[in-house]
């Protein structure tokens, strides 16, 4: 059976339109099942394609310049006792850079330390570029880089935002999409969840167009 959105598949190209669509509704593998009435592990295997096509798609982003917002968030469900905020426990530590009326973008890091922080922001953000960040040490030195534009917001004396266009509300409304939308997976292990936070950026990226019609478009020019 030719389908030419996906190479050397038995699923019909109506069939495998439809879970593209259940996709990009944001249904989870278990809705999906349900509805095409196809074999859980098909329907899963098909996913895990779509999200690893995803994360492929992400790297072709250039540097640019503009108005950044940098920030870090931390995913997982458990907390070490007596240990808040930075570092908590066995939590994930993601670095997110968002670029104000334009696309966010993410990246999991060992550590929230300055050589870390400032490596992505350099490969990212022109150096013409603002930049807007928290008081977090991690981000001392950039104007020492050529960031000369760099303004904090000091969250720690309750500033969230000076009304000059000094805030990171923008990766803030960011970190609050993507954790409401990974819990309802209630889970996610730990080598996934790479494919699922790009995901997530990937959804909120293209928030107003049809990520459907995307899919599908990219599925075309190059089959899974």
């Amino acid at each position: 059976m030719e389908n030419k959105y996906i190479a050397r598949s038995r699923i019909s190209e109506a069939k495998f339109r439809l879970i593209v669509k259940l996709f990009s509704l944001d249904l989870t593998a278990t809705q999906i099942t349900k509805i095409v009435e196809l074999n859980p592990k098909t329907v899963d295997l098909l996913i895990c394609k779509i999200r690893a096509r995803i994360l492929q798609m992400s790297k072709n982003d250039a540097i640019s310049a503009g108005i950044f917002e940098a920030d870090e968030s931390y995913f997982g469900p458990r907390r070490v006792k007596g240990k808040r905020g930075r570092g908590a426990g066995s939590k994930m530590i993601v670095f997110g850079l968002y670029k104000r009326n334009g696309k966010v973008y993410t990246e999991i890091v060992p550590n929230a330390k300055a050589a870390t922080l400032q490596r992505i922001i350099r490969g990212k953000a022109d150096i013409s570029s603002v930049i807007n960040t928290d008081g977090w040490r991690g981000y001392n030195g950039l104007v020492d880089m050529g960031y000369e534009k760099h303004f904090r917001v000091e969250h720690g004396k309750d500033e969230f935002s000076k009304g000059d266009g000094r805030h990171i509300n923008g990766i803030e409304s960011f970190w609050a999409y993507a954790k409401h939308r990974l819990a309802k997976f209630k889970g996610i292990p730990q080598h996934k969840f790479h494919y699922h936070l790009k995901e997530t950026e990937f959804r909120f990226n293209n928030r107003d167009k049809n990520i459907y019609h995307i899919l599908l478009a990219n599925f075309r020019t190059q089959p899974l």
